[in-house]
């Protein structure tokens, strides 16, 4: 059973995948860790879990040891013990503090949101990922240092905000911007064509006698005279 006092990892179902990829750990222990239920981590294993999330490294992370996943890899009763972080702060106002083992992933999802989302400016994603405009602009403009290695990521997979400040954000901006989502209303319009059409024909074929004693009942099945 989950120890109640432990701190969760920060991304739970993320951090259960790499565990189930990457070491011989059991479910229950990989459950015990990320405080989530052994069946979720039998799904995540079978691939039969509604998402497939992107994988996220806890000892990269800062929040797990390789000792400690050896410890459990040689000892199946073993429990795992996350590695305390610092006591969270509340923000009041400057940039967003990003631990030191996810500074390295800023790029990426930077990256992530200027190819999904171009109607975010630098200043909002300066505010939510916790970097300076001459970085993002740098990426934007493919100037980056290390821009070979960069790869676009969610930020919200690699830990940088929440879905809730990203989803608000990209709400915020589209309605700033003033993009409406497009409707195609030319289906609307070819099935209204087609149904009239189609009424016509069939009041036309109402009013039409039958002429065609082919398809008399009484010629189906009449016999034919042979030769």
């Amino acid at each position: 059973m989950a120890n109640a006092t432990q701190a969760q990892p920060l991304m739970p179902h993320a951090t259960a995948t790499w565990l189930v990829d990457n070491t011989s750990l059991t479910f229950q222990q990989i459950a015990d860790f990320c405080q989530i239920h052994v069946l979720e981590v039998q799904a995540i294993a079978d691939e039969t879990a509604a998402t497939r999330l992107t994988p996220r490294d806890p000892v990269r992370a800062g929040e797990l040891t390789l000792e400690e996943i050896e410890k459990g890899q040689k000892d199946p009763s073993y429990r795992m013990r996350i590695i305390a972080g610092p006591a969270t702060q509340r923000r009041t106002s400057g940039p967003r503090y990003t631990p030191i083992a996810k500074r390295q992933d800023k790029p990426d999802g930077i990256a992530w949101i200027i190819r999904n989302h171009p109607e975010i400016t630098d200043s909002q994603i300066s505010r939510l990922i916790g970097t300076t405009k001459a970085t993002i602009s740098a990426i934007r403009n493919r100037e980056h240092w290390n821009m070979a290695n960069i790869s676009p990521k969610d930020p919200v997979t690699l830990g940088l905000c929440s879905q809730r400040e990203l989803d608000a954000l990209v709400a915020a901006a589209a309605k700033k911007a003033g993009i409406v989502a497009e409707t195609d209303e030319r289906l609307g319009s070819d099935r209204a064509l087609m149904v009239e059409q189609l009424k016509a024909e069939r009041e036309a074929a109402a009013r039409e006698p039958a002429t065609r004693p082919e398809l008399d009942a009484s010629n189906l099945f009449k016999p034919q005279a042979r030769a």
